[in-house]
């Protein structure tokens, strides 16, 4: 359909996707544009970001507010909504409850909709992860860790907490509520920027916010997702429904800027704590780990963790390795908020892409695209040139941190594979410890996360205690044994023992006989080849941690795209 002279809303216009498709549509002379987003701060940025780019004749509006709960609660914190008990027991009875007037003329979707009767409504929220995240399973073991108080009334707070976190009833509400303001508001066209839940990849992810893997929560997202595009696929069914289309990027979607300054997760910043190696806790066999009361570390004043950062919105932030390793080729890769922004106006437009996944769902997933591949060289230059100090942040979960770190801290005390191939595991490890000991900025930025550092004797820690525990090793006490030592060095923590070297050079060494296997072919068929790895003027292979733990992730995990196997005798099919 035409979009000049028509009323257009975008849903989540703060985000990268969102302002990329509010400056396309622009392009194309809506009569207005309603940009809305969760807070009046994001609101106003993009205002201020689209206002130059604005047509005198388009009418450039502003909303904000969660659309997920009634209106008197759209702009309180959804941690505030459930820490008050009447606000509570509304949002779980809003969702639970049949579809009444009054739920729906109080949602905040409703009266955003049939205020600005919009004709065609984009939808760059990501709805799953919204909804999904409220994290059941962590809701579900905090209560049954909780003491029951005596009485119905301890009983049914614990139900409507429980309740809360559920993901599907508030989908099906949201989809009531879309479906029956649409109509109201006579719109014409809606399309879904949605998501497959995992950037496109298998149940082999690796990015599994340090639960088990496969993630019972990205499932859930995954699973949240699927759910909402078969709802759309419904209403795309039901006789006088709008048109309704989805797009599904199948990738990572980046970036938005780069550049250095202080990391925040959640608008909140990470204090930096440290534990210097004589202060290292003693891992006795046999005896109980209680985070709460175990550990000398401490927190260094007016002291945050900053460095060079990729922002990719709602993805969080990433040290130079990390993105390194997310886009890297085979695994997540990325695609940039243009590529989805041209996608999504071509629809719009009528122009068939072959990426709405209501009409061909098999074939509709949006994969990585060259644009962003090329552009992924880019990022990381100008990333580079900023400053290679950081090495990991965290928003990937724990996993991926303790692999870049232990790679980076390899990279920086031999420089390349053949120098860290030249020592004994035991040099290697204890090589590690002292540049640790040496440089503080090293140690602290995975402390400072959660992400302690098993020292090379195995019995000595590196963490402190801080203010958020959030990581699984801290959440209850465990016995110190060596099933449950090597279960988190394994999975949380950066292990500096030998036998984790020797794993480590093992890797190192098979990453580069991959490289040499055909030293005499240069061609199409090797992802990592010969040409592949930067080398040092006197032809030893530079350690590049980004994407050596991208390797680990393919060749160990096996958490990689088909397509990523090429060079393997068999190809994997999942």
């Amino acid at each position: 359909m035409e979009i000049e002279g028509k009323n257009v809303l975008v849903l989540g216009a703060y985000g990268e996707v969102g302002i990329a498709i509010c400056r396309q549509i622009l392009r194309y002379l809506p009569a207005e544009l309603v940009i809305a987003s969760l807070s009046e701060q994001e609101t106003q940025s993009a205002l201020k970001e689209l206002s130059a780019e604005t047509p005198s004749y388009c009418k450039l509006m502003a909303a904000s507010g969660n659309i997920f709960v009634r209106w008197p609660l759209k702009d309180m914190r959804l941690s505030d909504i459930v820490a008050s008990e009447e606000y509570l027991h509304t949002l779980v009875d809003d969702n639970l409850n049949e579809l009444s007037e009054t739920i729906l003329t109080e949602s905040t979707l409703y009266r955003l909709i049939t205020q600005h009767r919009p004709e065609i409504i984009i939808d760059c929220i990501n709805t799953a992860t919204a909804l999904s995240y409220q994290n059941i399973y962590h809701a579900y073991q905090t209560i049954g860790a909780e003491k029951e108080q005596e009485g119905p009334d301890s009983s049914r707070a614990m139900m409507y907490q429980l309740l809360s976190t559920t993901s599907i009833p508030p989908l099906i509400r949201h989809v009531q509520i879309l479906h029956e303001s649409m109509k109201q508001a006579g719109t014409r066209l809606y399309l879904k920027i949605g998501t497959t839940g995992t950037g496109g990849m298998g149940l082999n992810i690796p990015f599994t916010h340090g639960e088990e893997n496969p993630s019972r929560l990205l499932m859930a997202k995954a699973a949240t997702a699927g759910a909402h595009t078969m709802l759309l696929y419904t209403l795309s069914k039901t006789p006088g429904w709008p048109i309704i289309k989805e797009i599904k990027p199948a990738a990572m979607i980046g970036w938005k800027n780069i550049t250095r300054g202080t990391i925040k997760r959640g608008g909140k910043t990470y204090p930096l704590y440290d534990c210097p190696i004589e202060d290292a806790y003693k891992l006795s066999e046999g005896s109980i780990f209680s985070y709460d009361l175990a550990g000398n570390g401490c927190e260094l004043q007016e002291r945050e963790l900053e460095g060079v950062y990729i922002d990719t919105g709602e993805n969080g932030v990433f040290s130079i390795d990390e993105f390194k390793t997310i886009t890297s080729l085979g695994l997540m890769e990325f695609v940039t908020p243009e590529d989805i922004a041209h996608h999504a106006v071509m629809n719009i437009i009528g122009i068939n892409t072959s990426k709405d996944v209501i009409s061909a769902i098999d074939g509709a997933a949006m994969e990585p695209t060259f644009r962003a591949g090329i552009l992924r060289r880019d990022a990381i230059e100008e990333a580079t040139r900023l400053g290679d100090s950081s090495i990991t942040y965290g928003f990937l979960g724990p996993r991926i941190s303790k692999l870049v770190t232990e790679c980076k801290l390899i990279k920086q005390s031999y420089g390349t594979i053949e120098d860290a191939l030249s020592v004994s595991p035991l040099r290697l490890a204890y090589s590690l410890e002292k540049l640790l000991e040496i440089e503080d900025g090293i140690r602290n930025i995975p402390i400072s996360m959660g992400i302690p550092v098993l020292l090379p004797d195995g019995e000595r820690l590196l963490f402190a205690k801080r203010a958020v525990k959030d990581k699984d090793w801290e959440e209850k006490p465990w016995t110190v044994n060596a099933e449950n030592i090597e279960r988190w060095a394994s999975r949380e923590w950066i292990d500096l023992r030998p036998s984790n070297m020797g794993r480590w050079q093992e890797r190192l060494r098979r990453a580069r006989e991959d490289a040499c296997r055909y030293p005499e072919e240069h061609c199409s068929r090797f992802n990592r080849g010969m040409l592949f790895w930067k080398k040092t003027e006197e032809g030893k292979t530079i350690i590049d941690a980004g994407e050596i733990t991208a390797w680990v992730f393919i060749n160990e995990f096996g958490g990689g795209r088909p397509h990523a196997y090429a060079e393997s005798k068999e190809m994997v099919y999942f």
